[in-house]
């Protein structure tokens, strides 16, 4: 892909009467200042240049590159290289998928604190592109990823430029990453986390923006149910802001604060919640609301500067059962080669084809509007079985033990390995029991 002008770009837009030509994009006259930016980057991030910043892709390199540079624009001390951090990705073909992370860094000042982080992050990628015959004729889909996660790129790059700003008020050092192939099972941050960053041992805390972009809908702020960081939260709600987040119970997606809870680092994700566009061509910027991304921008930096200088938060598991895994037992994002259901890593395939195809929904559940989503975990032993299934995160008793049953007739996967040898692997996911409206 040949590298253009963002401006050329720009020229098969329809302009605004009530518009102007600025930095190689349209921007209304009544716009704010940070506004205009959110615009700016989002039409780039979006465009049909970068063909949906599908993992590994030229247009998620693009978009590595120029979030790479405003880092740079806006004063940070940018630490992986002009085109990110790149790693590696096993497909189920037995290719490598090449992507990457770009990670910039802000010292704190505090001298017992400088050295203990906060990071916050917003993955780059987005589905791509699509094939499909119409008429007769192959036409090309392009999923824009505007809201997912274009929106969160723009926040991430407009947050580092108001942190950098007053970099002299933090206490820690906070490190800003745009996480790559996040759709691949989060496999930026899990490269962050297990291979590019030594010290995460003093990593105090994560922010993750992803979908940020339709605040009129609703705002939200997702802690896995941290006692600390909901403290926090509330805390920081009492001073007056122009919009602050509903705490959810309910994880409204997965995303990359869940490589990090599987560290044990507290971590809090907001975002703007489910919508109809998805996941779909129709994910454009026509559907954001940039004065509502502007509210929530100032209430996330008021918020971070708010984690960075306070106290350290700790981790607290949801529930304790009792039970304790052996040693011998590997964190699923640590093996060498991941366990595999019907010969695929993503843990989605085994939701969608074997849990959801059999989930049963209690009907007393149903006649008294019970709904949620289970956290449960569970173990892949050498030989591929399924077993002490626990529920970590419960919603209800009937709900509890519908998703521990279906989870534990899984067939047989592949089992996962390290360094060559099978082993034991852990993993957790939500299974989600939601009503229709009707």
């Amino acid at each position: 892909m040949k590298r253009i002008p963002l401006a050329i770009l720009a020229l098969t837009l329809t302009i605004p009467l009530n518009a102007q030509f600025m930095g190689g994009s349209y921007k209304d006259l009544e716009d704010s200042e940070t506004v205009s930016a959110l615009k700016e980057h989002i039409a780039f991030l979006s465009s049909t240049f970068l063909e949906g910043r599908a993992p590994g892709s030229e247009g998620e390199l693009e978009a590595a590159i120029y979030l790479t540079e405003v880092f740079d624009k806006y004063g940070l001390d940018v630490l992986s290289g002009p085109e990110g951090d790149t790693f590696g990705v096993m497909q189920e073909s037995g290719d490598t998928l090449t992507s990457r992370n770009v990670i910039a860094y802000i010292p704190g000042y505090d001298a017992n604190l400088r050295n203990n982080y906060i990071v916050i992050g917003a993955r780059l990628d987005n589905i791509g592109t699509s094939m499909m015959t119409v008429d007769g004729e192959s036409r090309k889909n392009i999923y824009y990823g505007a809201n997912g996660n274009a929106s969160g790129v723009a926040i991430l790059a407009e947050l580092a430029k108001r942190l950098s700003t007053n970099a002299l008020l933090m206490r820690r050092s906070v490190l800003l990453v745009g996480f790559g192939a996040s759709t691949q099972s989060y496999a930026g941050a899990w490269y962050f986390l297990n291979r590019a960053f030594t010290a995460t041992d003093r990593i105090d805390a994560m922010i993750n923006l992803d979908m940020l972009g339709t605040g009129n809908r609703g705002f939200y702020a997702y802690t896995s149910s941290n006692a600390d960081m909901n403290a926090l939260l509330q805390s920081v709600n009492t001073a007056l802001h122009p919009i602050v987040p509903e705490l959810t119970s309910a994880e409204p997606f997965a995303s990359d604060h869940r490589a990090f809870y599987d560290k044990e680092i507290p971590s809090i994700y907001f975002t703007t919640g489910r919508y109809p566009e998805w996941s779909s061509v129709r994910d454009t910027p026509s559907l954001l609301d940039y004065d509502n991304m502007e509210r929530e921008l100032e209430y996330i930096y008021n918020f971070s500067v708010s984690l960075i200088n306070g106290p350290k938060l700790l981790f607290r598991p949801e529930a304790n059962t009792g039970k304790t895994l052996t040693p011998t037992v590997i964190p699923y994002y640590d093996c060498t080669t991941k366990p595999s259901f019907l010969n695929s890593y993503d843990p989605k395939v085994f939701l969608e084809q074997w849990v959801y195809k059999y989930l049963k929904y209690p009907d007393e559940a149903v006649n008294n509007g019970i709904q949620g989503q289970v956290l449960v975990g569970f173990v892949i032993d050498e030989k591929g079985k399924i077993t002490d299934v626990q529920v970590l995160k419960g919603v209800d008793e009937l709900l509890d033990q519908e998703a521990v049953r279906v989870i534990s007739a899984s067939p047989t996967w592949k089992p996962g390995t390290l360094n060559g040898k099978k082993i034991k692997a852990s993993m957790s996911l939500y299974v989600e029991f939601r009503l229709e409206r009707r």
